[in-house]
């Protein structure tokens, strides 16, 4: 049964843009992942999408990198280009037009959109005293200034908070304040600067954020900020700055959150005037395109407020939707560079393929803004069993089948109630895809494929190929098998582009997602190969390595530049009450023994003695220790954790340590005198 086909859209849809300044991490891989896959799901519906994407190139940063570097600040910029695009292309990630906000269509398009804000009275000036750094002759913003915190008297702390006791404050506030560029005495100098007039959007605003663009918490929080009242927005830095000269304005310079959404127009620009087609089609007033914002929920307010006021001040239309997503955790937590988990997306390309970190995210992400959790552990686990052992598992037990009745797939498939369930999940699983409810997508998916192993394992052609006068009956099931691996794999292309392309060349058909469940019958397919391999404990274990490496690598780059250590590396966690921290009970215990684990390459079995009971424990300290040399320890373990099943036992507890991991581990080790079984208080 083929689905009808809607009519077809235009679809322009952008992610917020790479700063021109560092490597990629996978917390950005996250966002271009979940709007490639909306993009390719609107492409394989028929529709006429665009995606666009850019470098951020403008800024201080950036120029002081380019100034470290030994670099100008062009050069710098199209070194990280290049790495950025070579990045997008390794993961799979199919924009349209990638290009960089230093170019001549986004100096042109911010200067007309300037003119026309200051055309319509919405650009105010007046003069504001800053830090200035006489040394390096330029303004310094907040993060350039360091000094003694004003109210604790903590040393080296930041111009805007202290880090050691959480105070805010101004620059002019900080004992000793030095500039952390050139270390000189920052002076206080008087400058004009530009300033666009947000409040006067106030009403406009609230009635955009509410119309449905924003998911309803990101309008909820906005709805909060518009009633305590927006404030004028600084839109001009002053000389030097590597950026745009504002228009009639010698020596100053739009600040980046200016030109950097405007760079999706220009973006598109360059696209269009290379294809001789029209950008406005997409931005003008009465277009009919759709005009799509993936970014994460750190920008909101560029892009929730700055932005669609820009746009209706100038003209423009405002977005579609604004699709705001979560940060990416790893393990449950923050991507910490001390235990290695601040991973970049070269040190994932350089031992994985792309489509399994596609799946993962794919699998995780709904259409709200909670964080998402890369575990390494449910990672290698979830890759392994849908994709290796349901979808792909399909086309490999029955495909050997059909290629000895001669590689042609049965006239007349088996009859099997099953197929209508494909057929009636099919528009479920568009609508899923459309809201990018991609985790209710890819759960319908693999319920289809539990299902369809399931008919599979009942029906066991393997079986009833040994039996005479059963040749059709096997090519019946076995076709009818080939037909559903089908309809996953077509369904999954959008996360497993290339994939689904391997299995277009084992099916010798084109996937088409409007015909993917109608069955293909008498159809030559080709012999089948492995499409997939499975994930090794040992590749994701390299990745974190790599992962320190790199860190270790930069660190040495900047050193002196900014500050190291397990605190910067690694930020206390977020604070708790002490009836929170009353529940966990901590005792000391023995060590009574050690040993190996088989097949675990961090783990060793702890016997610990409680001083009137044993508990079995796994710890990840097999890189800093041998077992012989713990027997005979006491140490700190929790004592009240919940049992958790492992796959080589059942964990009790946890043994305390500190490091950042590797040899770099330590046990906590009580004082002489502490016996098995104290409470630790």
């Amino acid at each position: 049964m083929s689905e009808s086909r809607p009519q077809a859209r235009n679809i322009l849809v952008t992610s917020a843009l790479p700063y021109a300044n560092g490597s990629l991490h996978l917390g950005h891989i996250l966002e271009y992942i979940q709007t490639d896959i909306w993009a390719r799901f609107q492409r394989a519906r028929g529709h006429h999408c665009l995606y666009m994407c850019a470098d951020d190139a403008h800024g201080t940063a950036i120029m002081l990198k380019a100034e470290q570097l030994g670099l100008t600040a062009e050069q710098h910029i199209a070194n990280m280009q290049a790495e950025h695009e070579r990045d997008f292309s390794d993961f799979l990630i199919g924009v349209d037009n990638y290009h960089s906000t230093h170019s001549e269509e986004n100096r042109e398009l911010s200067a007309m959109i300037y003119q026309r804000l200051r055309d319509n009275g919405h650009i105010a000036s007046r003069t504001i005293t800053q830090a200035f750094d006489p040394e390096k002759e330029l303004f310094l913003a907040d993060r350039y200034i360091k000094g003694t915190c004003p109210r604790c008297k903590t040393p080296d702390q930041y111009g805007d908070n202290c880090e050691a006791c959480g105070a805010t404050y101004s620059p002019t506030e900080l004992i000793d304040p030095v500039s952390a560029i050139s270390g000189a005495t920052p002076v206080e100098k008087e400058s004009e600067h530009f300033f666009f007039t947000l409040p006067e959007f106030t009403d406009f605003l609230k009635q955009w954020t509410r119309s449905g663009t924003l998911q309803s918490e990101v309008a909820n929080k906005l709805s909060e900020w518009l009633d305590e009242g927006l404030q004028e927005w600084d839109i001009s830095r002053d000389a030097p700055y590597f950026g745009f000269e504002i228009p009639d304005a010698p020596g100053k310079y739009f600040y980046v959150w200016l030109d950097a959404p405007i760079g999706y127009m220009a973006s598109l620009k360059n696209y269009c005037d290379a294809k001789g087609l029209d950008w406005l089609d997409y931005w003008k007033k009465d277009s009919d395109a759709e005009v799509y914002h993936f970014i994460g929920k750190d920008i909101v307010n560029f892009h929730a407020l700055f932005w669609p006021a820009m746009l209706d001040s100038a003209d423009f239309r405002t977005p579609t939707k604004v699709c705001v997503h979560g940060f990416l955790t790893v393990n449950g937590k923050k991507m910490s560079k001390s235990r290695g988990t601040f991973i970049n997306a070269r040190n994932y390309l350089d031992h994985l393929h792309p489509e399994y970190l596609r799946y993962y995210f794919a699998a995780k992400l709904t259409g709200g803004v909670d964080d998402l959790d890369l575990n390494l552990e449910d990672f290698i686990a979830k890759v392994n069993s849908d994709l290796v052992g349901k979808v792909v598992n399909i086309a490999s037990r029955t495909a050997k089948f059909v290629s000895k009745s001669g590689g042609i797939l049965a006239e007349q498939l088996a009859d099997e109630p099953l197929w209508n369930q494909f057929v009636e999940a099919a528009p479920r699983i568009a609508d899923f895809y459309e809201s990018r409810e991609y985790a209710r997508a890819m759960r319908e998916i693999m319920a289809l494929a539990d299902a369809a192993n399931a008919w599979i394992a009942d029906k066991a052609p393997w079986s009833l190929a040994k039996e005479e006068g059963k040749e059709d009956e096997v090519l019946a099931i076995c076709s009818q098998g080939v037909n559903m691996f089908r309809a996953l794999i077509t369904w999954l292309a959008p996360v497993l582009p290339e994939t689904a392309k391997k299995a277009e060349a084992f099916l010798g058909a084109e996937l088409d997602w409007h015909s993917a469940t109608t069955p293909l019958a008498g159809h030559t397919i080709n012999k089948f190969k492995p499409l997939m391999q499975r994930i090794e404990q040992k590749q994701v274990d390299a990745i974190l390595e790599a992962a320190k490496e790199s860190l270790a690598q930069l660190q040495a780059e900047t050193a002196g530049e900014q500050k190291t250590g397990p605190l910067a590396d690694d930020p206390i966690a977020d604070e708790i009450q002490f009836d929170d921290f009353a529940k966990v009970d901590l005792r000391i215990a023995l060590i009574a023994n050690a040993e190996h684990v088989e097949g675990a390459g961090k783990l060793l079995k702890l016997t610990l003695d409680l001083g009137g009971e044993t508990r079995q424990v796994f710890a990840g300290i097999k890189s800093a220790y041998k077992p012989e040399d713990l027997v005979g320890k006491h140490t700190v373990m929790v004592a009240n954790l919940a049992p958790r099943k492992m796959r080589f036992g059942v964990s009790e507890g946890m043994v305390l340590a500190a490091g950042p991991g590797g040899k770099d581990l330590w046990i906590l080790e009580p004082h002489a005198g502490a016996q098995p079984g104290m409470r630790v208080m």
